[in-house]
């Protein structure tokens, strides 16, 4: 039987853990397939691979990356951390609980750093079309190499989709919004706060996007901030100058209407209002088609899409938990592949999932939501060698989590929390994240003499000095 030819498609923390599953199948003396990845980006790390531009890349491609300047981890690493590679392993001592963007691109950069990972994979190179032929049960997949401009097809036998679905922004109507004379624009293309500075700030959305994005633009210095939402608030204690209010109704110029009657006038818009699943390089059979969610209809065990079990998925999910379940759900998809777990029929994959589904329905609210994912990762490690964590530990951090904001939504950032693998707690950042301006990986690890500002805010417990970004020479609002 000849050797199995996989083509994964993205290079982020999805791909890169398909990639490390396969390896460590090798390291452990196992026969792997033939594995060869596309990532569009010059690099890999995905969404964590940041890019300045918006809209267009170097090459005339969509860029891919939605991060910005400063962007610090909403969530803490202890809840993401993987099972076998640990945050302190990699540095050598432990770090804070919320590192900025550059740290975590290093972390997962890290662990495969000093294998022969990154030969597989084809950078610069946009996956453009692939193409399942029935009859000799196979795949091909036409790519063209972005530097040269040069269009190859190849065959394979399976392919993994790991690009992820935070790329492609989902961008409403709003009544009059053309009329709006400010800047204008969705998250995705969203660089960085400082240019908020003194300006009066709307973010259409109440999830992860606005609570971020609205804190940031706090932070560096903006004169307000107000945050639309649709179904309900995010309900947080904010600080004076950032408001939540009802659905946005209309513009008219700088003039913003909301459902409620209230009325406000804006220099910036920026529309926090999600991702589409958009994958331009499959067929429709192929695709999947999903809202945001936790489980996605159509994927057997959230990874294997049913109409065609050679087609998987990584991390398409609405997530909670990230790398480690990305990685659960590539060993598995590597152990399919392997013939090291038995696929089951299509009949018996439909039962699981109306099973799973109907269990996903039953989720009342984000503490079901972050239990029902724990479980369902837990059911992909029993089924592997992957490293199995304390999965009830890891929930219990996400609920904390949540209670550290509702307690103070601009200090969160600043609580150590133990981790699941290591035992040991995070260290505290040498700077309170509210007066921390710099997300250099550099800055982060460096031990900096302490500013008269720090010490004042460090002895006070609450900062009563001008926050460095916040040009309103205002007092930022104690804890």
């Amino acid at each position: 039987m000849s050797r199995q030819r996989i083509a994964i498609i993205g290079a982020g923390p999805s791909g890169i853990a398909a990639l490390r599953a396969f390896e460590s199948a090798e390291r452990a003396g196992e026969d792997i397939p033939e594995v060869v990845a596309y990532e569009k980006q010059d690099d890999w790390g995905g969404q964590w691979n940041y890019d300045w531009r918006s809209g267009i890349d170097q090459y005339g491609e969509p860029v891919h990356s939605s991060m910005y300047r400063n962007l610090w981890s909403n969530g803490p690493k202890e809840a993401l951390e993987f099972a076998e590679y640990t945050f302190d392993e990699h540095f050598g001592r432990p770090i804070s609980s919320y590192p900025p963007r550059e740290v975590l691109w290093d972390y997962i950069d890290g662990r495969v750093r000093t294998t022969n990972v990154k030969d597989k994979v084809r950078f610069s190179t946009a996956v453009r079309w692939v193409e399942h032929h029935e009859k000799r049960d196979i795949f091909t997949v036409t790519v063209e190499d972005l530097k040269s401009h040069r269009t190859t097809s190849s065959e394979f036998d399976r392919v993994i989709v790991a690009t992820g679905h935070f790329s492609f922004p989902h961008v409403p109507e709003f009544q009059g919004i053309e009329t709006f004379p400010g800047t204008l624009h969705h998250a995705h293309d969203f660089r960085g706060a400082e240019k908020l500075a003194d300006q009066r700030v709307l973010l259409i959305g109440a999830s992860y996007s606005a609570e971020d994005i609205g804190v940031q633009a706090f932070k560096m210095g903006a004169r307000s901030v107000t945050m639309s939402y649709r179904s309900g608030p995010m309900g947080y204690d904010w600080p004076e100058g950032m408001e939540e209010l009802p659905l946005l109704e209309r513009f008219e110029g700088t003039t913003a209407h909301f459902s409620n009657g209230e009325i406000r006038e804006f220099d910036a818009v920026i529309l926090c209002t999600g991702y589409l699943h958009k994958y331009p390089f499959l067929p429709s059979d192929l695709a999947l088609q999903s809202g945001n969610n936790i489980y996605p209809a159509g994927l057997y065990r959230g990874v294997v899409w049913q109409g065609n079990p050679k087609v998987y998925y990584l991390g398409a999910q609405d997530q909670w938990f990230t790398f480690n379940m990305f990685d659960a759900q590539a060993w598995y998809v590597r152990d399919l592949i392997m013939g090291r777990v038995e696929l089951p029929t299509a009949a018996e994959r439909a039962e699981h999932l109306q099973e799973w589904h109907q269990r996903f329905q039953e989720v009342g609210g984000d503490a079901d939501a972050v239990r029902f994912q724990a479980e369902y990762i837990r059911d992909l490690i029993e089924a592997t060698d992957y490293p199995m964590f304390d999965l009830d530990e890891v929930v219990r951090i996400f609920l904390a989590w949540k209670e550290d904001k509702k307690k103070n939504i601009l200090t969160y950032r600043d609580k150590p929390y133990r981790s699941v693998m290591t035992g040991s707690l995070a260290a505290e950042h040498h700077t309170t994240w509210l007066q921390e301006l710099d997300d250099s990986l550099e800055r982060y690890l460096s031990t900096p003499e302490e500013t008269d500002v720090e010490k004042a805010v460090r002895g006070a417990g609450t900062p009563e000095v001008p926050a460095p970004g916040n040009v309103r020479g205002e007092e930022t609002p104690t804890a």
